[in-house]
């Protein structure tokens, strides 16, 4: 037998920080910035390999990445903001992944798709990149090999509450320009 009693009451959650009133809630710029980057990332998928195939199944009706404002799938590094790199990188392809990384206009964000992307995965070889975050900075990593759709749909998640927690002047911080400069991107 089924217990129809619903034991779990909805939480309610804190309103964030600022004044309201009678109709009107007031927050700051950055809270209001983060929120609608939050929810309007437009992905470009570098896939070269078996995670792009599971990324394939992310974007189908089963999963739906589009539930998370991620619909619009990009495929010029100009009217992207998240970069998702899937796959083995070949350390011929590194300069075409770096290339593709400065094209994208502030603010950015990289999200390693899987073992290869990470850190290599299996390919200890001469002519394979041991991870993506040896040319370009990394702000989320997604195990597997290759990951489950739920595992991709965890690291759109980071990178959502990433976005939304972020300050409108981090990316003009010294520390962020600093970083930028020790992978030699202006």
């Amino acid at each position: 037998m089924i217990d129809m009693e619903v034991k779990d009451k909805p939480t309610i959650v804190q309103a964030p920080e600022g004044e309201k009133g009678e109709g009107f809630f007031l927050t700051s710029m950055s809270a209001a910035v983060g929120l609608a980057r939050k929810n309007s990332l437009w992905p470009l998928p570098f896939a070269t390999s078996c995670c792009g195939i599971e990324f394939m199944a992310t974007m189908g009706s089963h999963y739906d990445f589009a539930r998370f404002g991620a619909e619009r799938v990009s495929f010029s590094a100009r009217q992207a903001d998240l970069l998702m790199v899937m796959g083995t990188i070949a350390k011929k392809m590194a300069p075409v992944l770096k290339q593709v990384y400065t094209q994208m206009a502030e603010p950015r964000w990289v999200m390693a798709v899987g073992a290869c992307a990470s850190s290599g995965g299996i390919f200890d070889t001469y002519s394979v990149l041991q991870g993506i975050d040896k040319v370009i900075p990394v702000d989320v990593y997604v195990p597997g090999c290759p990951p489950r759709p739920e595992q991709i749909i965890d690291g759109l998640m980071k990178i959502q509450e990433l976005v939304a927690n972020e300050s409108i002047r981090r990316r003009y911080s010294p520390e962020y320009k600093e970083l930028l400069a020790s992978y030699g991107i202006e």
